[in-house]
Formats: C-alpha cells, structure tokens, sequence
C-alpha cells in the first residue's frame, strides 16, 4: 500500500488566481485544487488536502504555525508518512525554520510553494508539489526535520534562504541535503537533530525587532524599541558582527533591561566571536554582555529569541546557534 501524505495549504503564490478587483493575482486556490491539478501525485502516495489558511505567507504568524504543529502531531500520532505544506514563498525560510525548531518527529515535514503563478507560462507550483510528496514519502526523509524543496533541491529548513524576488531558483543552501532525480529524493547529507523546543501554550508574542545599522545610522532607534516595549532585540550588523562606537552606549543601555543577539547583515558564514578586537568589534560586543548569532541569519535569530522568550528560557539562546554537527558525526 502507498504510503499516505497530507498536504496543508497555507496560501501563496502557489495557490493564486486572477484577482479582478486588483488586476494581479491573489490565493483563491484550495489545498484539494492544488492536488487534483497533479495527477501523478496518486503514483507516489495516498493523499489527502485540506487548507489551514489561504493567504499571502507575509500574513503567517506565529500562532498559525503553532495551530500548524498541532496538526502536524496529530496526523504523526495517526501514522500518516509525512505532511506537506504548501504556502508563498515569501516566508517559507522563517516558517520552516519555526516548524523545525518544534517538530521533534521522525515523520518528515516538507514545505514548498512557487515562484510563478498558476496564470503564467511555466509555472512550477506542480513540480514543486510533486517533488515535496515525493520527499514526504520517502523513507529516508525520515529523521531529517522540516525541509524545503523547490526547484528540485531539498534543502534543510535552518539553512534555507530566499536570495532572488522571482527566480525560480531563488533558495540557496550552502549545502543542500540532496535532489530530485527522476522522481526519485536523493539525499547526500543529513542535518544534526536536536530536541525540540517546547511549544508555547498561553504566552503572548513578544517585540522582538531587528534593527540593521548602515553608515552614520543613529542609535536613537535602540532607545525607541525599548520604549516600544522590545522584549529582545537582534542586530544586523556589518561583516562578522560590527557596529559604529558610537551605538555602544545605548546598546550598553538595552543589554541590562532585554536580551540582544547580534547577526551578520552578510546572510552567509558564521557570526565571528574572537577576531575583531576594535570597539564595536565582536569581542567587545561579547564582553559588553550581547550574544552572537552564531550560524543563523537575522530573521531566524530572531524566531529563535522569541520562542525562547515565551518559553521563558531566553538564556539557552546562544546553546542553540551552533548549527554543525556534532564532534564524530560527519
């Protein structure tokens, strides 16, 4: 018997039609309309669709996703192979970076969507829909956490970014996990799992801005997201971690009342902690009290520090930002 996998639509690109009041394309599409436009999806496994939501993915927050993983356990605990989530790809690095961080299961949680719309020519929705069923059945994809596939790559969820607006090329890894070959997943490497995060039950959404200086920025916006509220704060800054002198005192200032982890505005390599000896270098951030981001990007430091806020254990953060594997795992 083949193996049975749900698919849960979130909206997207891949799920859009033609919008008269707009003139464009907005999500209309359902889950089931997105599996029944692929045939070939009942050769790979049993399946069943069903929306969650249908919207554009800049309108997913957390609390979707929290109802997310619900469900996800739930068809887990119901023997289902793995789930598919289809959404715009807009958010998909946050999202899967979300449900990675809380799926502790084995089943696989594969997220895809499209670059191009169903109303262009060429559109790739029921490739990558096809590819992501493909994933979610196959055994192997057991064990690896939430990933991505589009445009026939699979990609592990807490490396993904988007890096082009309309490519369908546009996620990058700097190593993905493996291919699509003729309808077939193969897999070259395997994440390090961890234990996941407990999920939040009751806590609200802290502020957690990410504030990403450029020449002669002012500091002043480090004063205004705590008078905002700002619960933590996560940095973007230049190269492996830097920031003008000029910010140190009002960063001096946040440290002591909220957690501030501080990323490369670079998207690619690992946060520095022992180079840059200047003021305003990584190792005087460090010693001014502020945690590096480590492996991560902004927008994932900061999904990472608001789960933990909530969670009420903000100062587990830097243990969770080493994302290599472990030593004698390779």
């Amino acid at each position: 018997m083949k193996p049975r996998v749900e698919i849960i639509a979130l909206g997207g690109t891949i799920a859009c039609r033609p919008d008269s009041g707009s003139g464009g394309v907005a999500p209309g599409l359902s889950g089931a309309d997105l599996a029944a436009a692929v045939p070939a999806l009942a050769d790979v496994a049993r399946i069943a669709a069903r929306n969650l939501a249908n919207v554009p993915s800049t309108e997913i927050g957390l609390p979707l996703l929290f109802d997310l993983v619900r469900a996800i356990r739930a068809h887990e605990a119901d023997g289902v192979a793995g789930v598919v989530v289809t959404q715009g790809t807009d958010t998909i690095e946050e999202t899967a970076f979300v449900l990675d961080l809380l799926h502790g299961g084995d089943m696989p949680v594969v997220v895809t969507g499209a670059m191009r719309n169903p109303t262009l020519p060429g559109a790739d929705g029921p490739a990558n829909l096809l590819a992501a069923v493909t994933c979610a059945a196959y055994p192997a994809c057991r064990g690896l956490g939430a990933v991505v596939t589009l445009d026939d790559r699979i990609h592990a969820a807490r490396w993904v970014q988007k890096c082009d607006t309309s490519s369908t090329g546009a996620f990058h890894s700097p190593a993905p996990l493996g291919w699509l070959a003729e309808g077939k997943a193969a897999l070259y490497a395997r994440p390090a799992r961890r234990a996941p995060l407990p999920l939040p039950e009751g806590a609200g959404l802290p502020f957690v801005p990410i504030l990403k200086p450029g020449l002669s920025d002012d500091p002043r916006l480090v004063h205004a997201a705590l008078d905002a509220g700002a619960g933590g704060i996560v940095l973007d800054l230049a190269g492996g971690g830097h920031v003008h002198s000029g910010w140190l005192g009002a960063l001096g200032a946040a440290v002591s009342r909220v957690p501030v982890v501080f990323a490369s505005r670079t998207r690619g390599g690992r946060v520095l902690s022992r180079t840059y000896g200047q003021s305003g270098g990584e190792i005087d951030l460090l010693r001014r009290g502020l945690g590096g981001a480590g492996d991560l990007d902004a927008l994932k430091a900061r999904l990472l520090l608001m789960l933990l806020l909530m969670a009420g254990t903000p100062d587990r953060y830097c243990q969770l930002t080493d994302l290599s594997l472990p030593p004698g795992a390779a």
